[in-house]
């Protein structure tokens, strides 16, 4: 009798109410207060850098998928939450073309590669944005500050032009010049950063709406940001400056909770953030560039298989083998 071959695609293999459409879409709505925002602070810069990752994302998902002969699926919204992700984690007066090299990356290195949705191991959008910073490093941390913005500084205003809230907290700027940190507006966005990671609270509101719809597991923020904080705490430093700076608020609930490159059990989920907390305060503190983000979910992205692998529940009765 003939045996079917039968055919088995990576996890995740655990079936959810949503859809990948529904999904993605979600995402794509709780990300337009940070965006709306970016836009409102730095004007047309960013609404282009924006504009053209989403095109560029879109275009190489659809060319990709044309070329190795499979169906098109641009309409599920994988390739626009890719694209929107990565424009949100860019410096708002990035070249239009830089832009659009990170999104074609992100999307090919990063996705398609890999053999579409669901089989990549890294987050295709923080893909993006370590190729950017590997190729064009002066663009990726050149900032600009919103007009107005910098009343907080006084004197010393034109010391802090072109650098972001970790930047100026690793030079010792506060204590130096006797400045206190602008709380109100880390928490707002009008500071220099990159086009959605600069408001906390639209950031907050759009976290709300995913965790509200169950589109996002709490236990991977939960452990991240608290790793995060606990670990400020211990060393004596601020943690509310640490989760509300940088794109900690950004990483943790947008791009840390991907489905497909975070462990499926709910222990290894919230190790996983854990991870991702830990990496981020070393990288900030004793790495050569002040936000440890992108890397640390990078990291911990390579190591999701062994964290789920650890953490997947023994059956009852179930004996380990010997050897």
């Amino acid at each position: 009798m003939e045996t079917k071959q039968l055919t088995v695609s990576p996890a995740p293999h655990i079936r959810s109410r949503n859809s990948t459409p529904g999904i993605m879409w979600s995402v794509v709505t709780a990300l337009i207060p940070a965006a709306t925002v970016g836009v409102f602070f730095f004007g047309r810069p960013a609404l282009v850098v924006i504009a053209v990752s989403i095109f560029a994302a879109v275009l190489a998902e659809a060319l990709c998928q044309r070329i190795m002969g499979r169906r098109i699926t641009v309409g599920d919204g994988s390739a626009v939450v890719t694209g929107l992700l990565l424009a949100l984690s860019l410096p708002p007066e990035l070249p239009w073309w830089m832009t659009m090299f990170g999104a074609f990356f992100a999307i090919i290195i990063g996705k398609q590669v890999f053999g579409g949705l669901g089989h990549n191991l890294f987050n295709p959008a923080l893909a993006g944005r370590a190729f950017l910073l590997a190729s064009w490093a002066n663009p990726m941390m050149t900032w600009k500050w919103p007009a107005g913005s910098l009343l907080w500084a006084g004197k010393s205003a034109d010391a802090v032009a072109s650098a972001t809230m970790l930047e100026l907290a690793r030079k010792g700027f506060f204590a130096q010049h006797g400045v206190s940190v602008p709380y109100s507006q880390l928490f707002m966005g009008n500071i220099a950063g990159s086009i959605g990671e600069t408001s906390a609270l639209a950031l907050l509101v759009g976290a709300v709406f995913l965790l509200a719809f169950q589109v996002i597991d709490w236990r991977i923020p939960l452990g991240y940001l608290g790793t995060l904080a606990a670990l400020a705490v211990l060393s004596g430093q601020d943690p509310v400056f640490h989760l509300l700076s940088g794109g900690v608020l950004l990483g943790a609930f947008f791009m840390a909770t991907d489905y497909v490159t975070t462990p499926v059990t709910s222990g290894g989920r919230f190790f996983f953030g854990l991870g991702c907390g830990v990496l981020t305060f070393l990288i900030r503190i004793y790495g050569g560039y002040p936000e440890g983000v992108t890397y640390a979910i990078l990291l911990m992205n390579a190591a999701a298989p062994l964290l789920e692998k650890a953490t997947i529940p023994k059956r009852f009765g179930e004996v380990r083998a010997n050897g």
